[in-house]
């Protein structure tokens, strides 16, 4: 049985992994007949947001790890223990958690750093030829480590332009994409799609995130 590794990054749209995406990378990994294998970095979060006022909860703080075990019911790894011999394959769910706790793209642009234990299994599993994906504003974070090893690669987070120059900017080649497709880049066995830059219903996250799934399975 295939095993795909699932970064995740808290739980919650505005400040971790989108749950919507997450569940639904989940499902299709499990359809596919693959392995799930999830993992968080060990962390705080950036700052904790009420998901009901859409504000941010002054004096609370959560862990990254404690709260992406809630979307993998509680059977998640430390990403510092994972090592890219553990999955054939390698995707991340969007939210803001990937851009703000798995690196600080949605504070520094594409002057983000990121996350020491994610960009090493980043560059290990491209290292190791074995797919990659993300989802929704997650190829931020893969613009940013690719980019920095001078790797030439085709992303895209949809349509939005602004964030397009920043992947541009990081050294991405970006390619527009409707919500219900996928980019791939057969060179370098990467696969992106938008998900919630663009959905308005979960059905057309859903195809896109399918679609994304079964091509990175696809390239085991």
């Amino acid at each position: 049985m295939a095993k795909v590794g699932v970064i995740l990054s808290g739980c919650g749209v505005f400040d971790g992994s989108e749950i919507h995406e997450a569940v639904i990378t989940l499902l299709a990994i499990d359809r596919a007949g693959a392995e799930a294998v999830c993992m968080a970095p060990n962390i705080g979060q950036m700052h904790v947001v009420n998901h009901l006022s859409g504000t941010v909860a002054e004096g609370e703080s959560r862990n990254v790890l404690v709260e992406s075990a809630r979307i993998a019911r509680g059977k998640i790894r430390d990403i510092k223990d994972v090592k890219v011999s553990d999955f054939d394959a390698l995707i991340l769910p969007g939210g803001f958690g990937a851009a703000k706790n798995l690196c600080d793209f949605a504070v520094k642009g594409s002057d983000c750093t990121v996350q020491p234990d994610v960009a090493r299994l980043v560059r290990e599993t491209v290292e190791a030829r074995k797919p990659l994906a993300a989802i929704c504003i997650a190829p931020a974070l893969l613009s940013k480590v690719l980019g920095s090893q001078k790797l030439p690669h085709k992303l895209t987070i949809g349509t939005d332009e602004g964030t397009a120059q920043a992947l541009t900017a990081m050294g991405s080649e970006h390619v527009n994409c409707p919500v219900t497709e996928c980019v791939v880049d057969k060179a370098n066995k990467i696969v992106s799609s938008p998900a919630y830059m663009l959905a308005e219903r979960i059905s057309e996250a859903a195809e896109g995130i399918e679609k994304t799934v079964k091509t990175l399975i696809g390239m085991i």
